[in-house]
C-alpha cells in the first residue's frame, strides 16, 4: 500500500549524512479537543461507546506522553534506523478497548455500531470506515528491544488518565 511505497522511497533516498526512520505510528491518544480520544469519550457520554462493527478487530494506540519519549528515545539512539513501530506494546480488540473507555467515564453500556451505520457517519464525515474496521495489532517490537520502557503499557491505565484530563477540560459535559 501507500505505506509501503513510501518506505521504499525512503529507503531508495541518497542521504548519506543522515540517519533514516520510517515511523509507524499507531493512534496518538491525547484529551485534547479534536482529538480520537475526545471523540471516543463523547461516544461514550451519549451511550454509543459499543462494539464497532463485530468488536473483534485489533486497535492499536499509544499515550500522547509515551509517544514524545519514544520520538525523544529514537533521537538519542542512533544506532535505530529504518521502519520502527510506535504504539503500545499492548493492542486489543475493539469490544474491549471501548468497554475500558466506558469504564473510565463510568457508564455501563455503550450502544454497538454496526457497519451500515458506521458506513452513514464516516461518509457524513468524509472519511473511511475502513479506519474503524481495519484490524491493526501492532507491537513494537524494535523500541522494545532496544529498551524503551512504556509509561503508560496498558489501556486501562492510559485510558484512566486521559480521561481524569478529558473531564477536567470539559466540565460541563461529565
Amino acid at each position: 500500500g501507500i505505506a509501503k511505497a513510501w518506505e521504499a522511497e525512503l529507503d531508495n533516498a541518497r542521504t548519506p549524512s543522515t540517519r533514516k526512520i520510517a515511523m509507524r505510528t499507531a493512534i496518538v491518544m491525547s484529551p485534547d479537543k479534536g482529538g480520537a480520544f475526545d471523540y471516543l469519550a463523547k461516544a461514550a457520554k451519549w451511550g454509543v461507546g459499543g462494539r464497532v462493527g463485530d468488536g473483534k478487530q485489533y486497535v492499536s494506540w499509544i499515550h500522547e506522553e509515551d509517544f514524545a519519549r519514544a520520538i525523544w528515545f529514537l533521537m538519542e539512539h542512533e544506532e535505530l534506523s529504518g521502519s520502527i513501530n510506535i504504539a503500545a506494546p499492548s493492542p486489543m480488540p475493539n469490544v474491549e478497548f471501548n468497554a475500558a473507555i466506558r469504564e473510565a467515564f463510568g457508564v455501563r453500556l455503550g450502544l454497538p455500531l454496526p457497519n451500515w451505520l458506521l458506513e452513514i457517519g464516516m461518509k457524513m464525515m468524509k472519511s473511511e470506515s475502513e479506519l474503524l474496521l481495519k484490524s491493526r495489532r501492532v507491537v513494537p517490537t524494535r523500541l522494545l528491544n532496544a529498551g524503551f520502557e512504556f509509561k503508560y503499557e496498558t489501556w486501562g491505565k492510559a485510558c484512566n488518565e486521559l480521561m481524569r484530563r478529558w473531564k477536567s477540560q470539559n466540565t460541563g459535559l461529565s
